[in-house]
């Protein structure tokens, strides 16, 4: 699966239910020896979308749960 594929869908944490954002609105880390998705760096924002706070999210690539149509399933406590 390419990551444009992926862009579109949103990121829901099993473990507490909660929406964390859209993958394309996120940053990812890339392992430049192997050329795989490491993580992805979700932003915090703040002001209705408006202002990124300097903090983020770090999920790993080994959170993932599942990839379905519209969301993407991680879990936040497997790490």
């Amino acid at each position: 699966m390419r990551y444009k594929e992926m862009s579109d869908k949103e990121i829901i944490d099993v473990h507490s239910g909660s929406r964390l954002g859209v993958l394309g609105q996120t940053d990812i880390e890339i392992n430049i020896q192997t050329g795989k998705i490491e993580s992805f760096l979700i932003p915090n924002y703040k002001w209705f979308g408006f202002k990124k706070e300097e903090q983020t999210e770090r999920i790993q690539w080994n959170m993932i749960e599942k990839i379905g149509k519209d969301i993407i399933l991680i879990n936040t406590e497997k790490n």
